[in-house]
């Protein structure tokens, strides 16, 4: 499938700033990192989660443990996905019982990943506290889910896309662009 260029709504370095910030908040308010732990959501949480870590390290705090969960099979959409659903796995190599754990996503729509991965968080256990973390709040929430910390909020049509990639330079660089056009004249549910 070709790639969609889409708008540029942040440059690598404008997510690298993001995450900054948000490494800041999180050290801010957790004075004790010894009981917490970074979990990225497959796909795009993952390496996010792991910048998040060298960030929060480079504020000269530890380095907190990273782990990597797949949700494919707690979404509650599984059966529209096709009957070749493709699982990754899921690298939990830490406890949870007892830990605060921030889950780490790319994008914040409908709030049904978070949902699907809190759902997987607790098959591993029982942790003291859960919060988020999302590059990006698009709205359109379907499920009383929220962000404890968003890096950028971004109002877009229900046809549009979030996507973060990585950047065409190659560089190890991410960027965050927005596919779809605004006016497309998509209708919400029940307009005419």
């Amino acid at each position: 499938m070709p790639e969609t260029r889409g708008t540029l709504l942040m440059d690598g370095a404008a997510i690298e700033r993001s995450l900054a910030r948000v490494a800041h908040e999180i050290a801010e308010r957790h004075a004790d990192l010894s009981g917490l732990a970074l979990v990225g959501i497959r796909s795009r949480g993952v390496p996010l989660a792991h910048r998040l870590q060298r960030r929060i390290a480079g504020l000269g705090k530890r380095t907190l443990p990273v782990g990597t969960l797949d949700i494919t099979l707690y979404r509650d959409d599984l059966t529209t996905v096709g009957p070749h659903a493709v699982l990754k796995e899921t690298i939990i190599a830490f406890p949870i019982d007892g830990r605060s754990i921030i889950l780490v996503d790319d994008v914040l729509y409908t709030g049904r990943t978070i949902r699907a991965a809190l759902d997987g968080l607790m098959d591993f256990g029982r942790p003291r506290a859960v919060q988020v973390v999302g590059l990006v709040d698009r709205g359109h929430r379907e499920l009383p889910i929220k962000l404890d910390y968003v890096g950028k909020n971004v109002p877009t049509r229900a046809r549009e896309q979030v996507q973060l990639r990585d950047a065409a330079a190659g560089n190890g660089a991410l960027e965050l662009v927005i596919i779809g056009s605004p006016d497309d004249g998509d209708l919400e549910e029940g307009e005419s």
